[in-house]
């Protein structure tokens, strides 16, 4: 019976550290989706300045730069890299956004 009570605290610290470490994978993987979500969100919102732009103007911009001029769009250059190819003015420009390394 004694044995038992002796391996009690090494149980605590063994869950311990496998739960420290489940956390820290979650961790990882939320921030993860947050990083995807955020690529995605800066995507629809250029993509929603071009149509408007379009609505508006009645052809596409020709850059992302007249996009952040003219209707505010806003790009953390820092964390994403946009390529924005212009084709014609009435045709939807090629839009993608993906993370800096």
């Amino acid at each position: 019976m004694r044995g038992s009570r002796d391996r009690r605290p090494l149980r605590l610290i063994c869950l311990g550290g496998v739960l420290a470490a489940a956390l820290w994978v979650i961790s990882g993987t939320l921030a993860g989706r947050a990083d995807n979500e955020s690529l995605e969100l800066a995507a629809r919102s250029i993509r929603r300045a071009a149509v408007q732009c379009y609505a508006l103007e009645g052809a596409y911009p020709p850059s992302l730069d007249y996009l952040k001029t003219y209707y505010g769009v806003t790009v953390d250059e820092d964390r994403c890299f946009v390529d924005y190819q212009y084709v014609a003015a009435n045709l939807m420009p090629d839009i993608t956004v993906l993370p800096r390394s």
